[in-house]
């Protein structure tokens, strides 16, 4: 039985060259809240020990997808954040 213990695991999560994703290529229906749910359900699943090792990697695959897709949704609100306060502040 395969046990995974992701508490201890650092990732970098920021997308590679050919990855650039952005708010505009998710689906109106995409939620980060919802999304971030599935990551933590998915860590539940690997730590569960109870997938095969190909299942493993495949979930940890999909929850890395997901996490840039929330990387690059915080970075674009806070784009969006600091273009606001900027703004305030000249006026």
């Amino acid at each position: 039985m395969y046990i995974a213990n992701l508490a201890s695991i650092t990732i970098d999560i920021l997308p590679t060259p050919n990855q650039n994703i952005t708010i505009m290529n998710l689906p109106d229906s995409w939620k980060y809240e919802a999304t971030v749910a599935r990551v933590e359900k998915i860590i539940k699943e690997i730590e569960s020990g109870e997938l095969e090792l190909a299942e493993v990697f495949q979930e940890f695959s999909t929850a890395m997808e997901y996490l840039r897709q929330c990387e690059a949704f915080l970075n674009q609100r806070q784009e969006q954040m600091d273009l606001l306060i900027e703004t305030l502040e000249s006026d």
